[in-house]
């Protein structure tokens, strides 16, 4: 698990394919999540963007079954999604894309 958050960390580093990252998305995520704020079982994820840092974004993706706790969740509806590092990568990066400014940018 950890050479996994390893591995994706210089993956991230590198230029994520926003575009492949929809793609991602549309087919293995708005099946549940939305992101017009049109209301689905998951978290829209506008506010998903907004709430959580990129490197939350991949390690919900990567584990959700023991990461949903750590989110504030009291159960876990979301599969573990078998794609392509790359993949996960790209949609993190669409999802955090969503909203220019976030949460915790903010001046408390």
């Amino acid at each position: 698990m950890k050479k996994i958050f390893i591995w994706l960390f210089f993956v991230s580093l590198a230029a994520a394919d926003i575009e492949n990252g929809f793609e991602v998305y549309k087919t293995h995520c708005a099946g549940c999540h939305s992101i017009k704020m049109e209301g689905s079982m998951g978290r829209d994820f506008n506010l998903v963007s907004y709430d959580r840092k990129k490197e939350d974004i991949l390690r919900y993706i990567i584990e959700p079954n023991s990461a949903f706790r750590d989110f504030g969740y009291s159960s876990n509806a979301m599969p573990k999604i078998n794609i392509k590092p790359e993949d996960v990568n790209d949609v993190a990066e669409y999802i955090d894309s969503l909203q220019k400014f976030k949460k915790w940018m903010k001046k408390s």
